[in-house]
């Protein structure tokens, strides 16, 4: 049976949402999820209470998204 390695870099493809979700499970302390649901409709979830610590934590991660553009 053939070994499968995940692609981890950067890429213009999208992914499937499971497995960006399974590949970040024990990796972090803390989550926000926004995206789309199968009918198109928008879907938040987040395991921080506090919504300015969403907020900024979406800001910083807005940069990153930016910065990366940019190179």
């Amino acid at each position: 049976m053939a070994k499968i390695i995940l692609f981890t870099g950067i890429t213009s493809l999208d992914l499937p949402p499971d497995r960006v979700l399974e590949q970040a499970i024990g990796q972090l302390e803390g989550v926000v999820i926004m995206g789309f649901d199968k009918d198109g409709g928008e879907y938040f979830a987040s395991s921080y209470a506090d919504g300015g610590t969403v907020i900024w934590l979406a800001e910083r991660m807005k940069r990153a998204l930016l910065n990366v553009a940019a190179d």
